[in-house]
């Protein structure tokens, strides 16, 4: 226990610190400063902090869940090889060939729980704020006065430091109860977005994705087992971290999604909107330009082109209908004559210049009968 209490407690001091600070802030602007606002606000700034300084890292998360994305069939082509084989040997190849394929896409599985590992002790050292030094005292900048200020502020009457299991009172059941539902819908629904939207296909078969859905179901049902026990305070650090995660996420996803993910098909579609759209307002390009070509791409993707009409003359199939239009009667009869003509010409030299072909040898011609 106290090699636990050594190592959260510089983590404690600077968790304080900063709920201090934005403490300060909020109470410059206005607020009661032994109110249960004002200390609120103190954690969903501590998230701001937390979540700003980790924003170096969320790159590296999002690049590493992009590229074990993309490497995704190479990894299932390797287990797909080894599948079945129980002796060391190809135990030992098969993890000599995977570790190879994360070297050479320079990613591991364990870069895209980063942050989250990092935030876990964080979470340790603000539960253990709220539970403990409120009550003892405080610790560094959160000094014995600012302690019981915060342990004794209440929002919609439930105290920072209470939990669903501990207090004796309704509002605090109730708030407690709204914070982990919170917490859990929006747990649920960072994950989905995720990896419903932003992953490819391929990456959405085989053992990882299976992985990745269990992880989806098992962390909400965590904290519907565990969120009873952590502090008011504590529900609000971590939905607030949820709603932040679901917004960075949302702009990632939208701004730069995943190659060949559904995401991706919806921004490219969006953008092709948007540069119809300033074309259409520059005048490079008409509705009617647009529709045309659109259509045209339907039939080439059918395979189907229109075939002239027997009996059409080659002038009214090369001319086009403003061009027929502007032709005399006569001159239309005439060149349909012409080419008529001209395409009957060209049947019967094809007829008499194609060669009879040779009777096979061994063949004797048969006598004919006798009427």
């Amino acid at each position: 226990m106290d090699f636990l209490n050594t190592i959260l407690f510089p983590l404690e001091w600077v968790v304080a610190a900063i709920m201090v600070i934005w403490h300060s802030v909020f109470t410059f602007f206005g607020l009661d400063p032994a109110g249960g606002a004002a200390w609120s606000l103190a954690i969903v700034g501590l998230v701001v902090t937390i979540r700003v300084m980790l924003i170096p890292l969320f790159v590296k998360q999002i690049k590493a869940s992009r590229a074990m994305q993309m490497i995704a069939p190479e990894l299932k082509a390797v287990q797909a090889k080894y599948k079945g084989k129980k002796d060391q040997a190809s135990r030992e190849a098969m993890s000599r060939e995977t570790m190879e394929l994360y070297a050479k896409h320079r990613t591991n599985p364990f870069s895209s729980c980063m942050p989250m590992l990092i935030q876990a002790p964080i979470f340790f050292a603000l539960f253990r704020v709220l539970n403990q030094r409120l009550k003892t005292g405080g610790i560094g900048l959160l000094t014995p006065e600012l302690a019981d200020q915060a342990e004794q502020a209440t929002i919609f009457g439930a105290k920072l430091s209470e939990s669903f299991t501990t207090s004796q009172g309704a509002a605090a059941k109730i708030v407690s109860a709204v914070l982990i539902i919170a917490m859990v819908a929006t747990t649920f629904t960072t994950q989905r977005q995720l990896t419903r939207k932003n992953m490819p296909k391929s990456a959405l078969e085989g053992p990882m994705a299976r992985q990745q859905q269990m992880i989806m179901y098992a962390l909400p049902f965590v904290f519907i087992i565990t969120g009873p026990n952590f502090p008011v305070g504590v529900l609000i650090y971590w939905t607030t971290t949820n709603l932040w995660t679901m917004g960075q996420q949302y702009y990632v996803i939208k701004r730069n999604p995943t190659p060949g993910s559904l995401a991706e098909t919806t921004y490219l579609e969006k953008k092709a909107a948007k540069d119809q759209a300033r074309a259409i307002k520059r005048g490079e390009t008409t509705l009617e330009q647009i529709e045309a070509q659109k259509q045209a791409e339907i039939e080439a993707a059918r395979g189907q082109r229109q075939q002239p009409k027997k009996g059409t003359s080659r002038s009214k199939r090369n001319a086009s209908p403003k061009q027929i239009e502007a032709m005399p009667t006569s001159d239309v009869v005439e060149a349909e004559a012409v080419d008529l003509a001209a395409d009957d010409d060209a049947a019967k030299a094809t007829t008499t210049a194609a060669p009879q072909q040779p009777k096979p040898k061994g063949q004797r011609a048969q006598p004919k009968k006798k009427k």
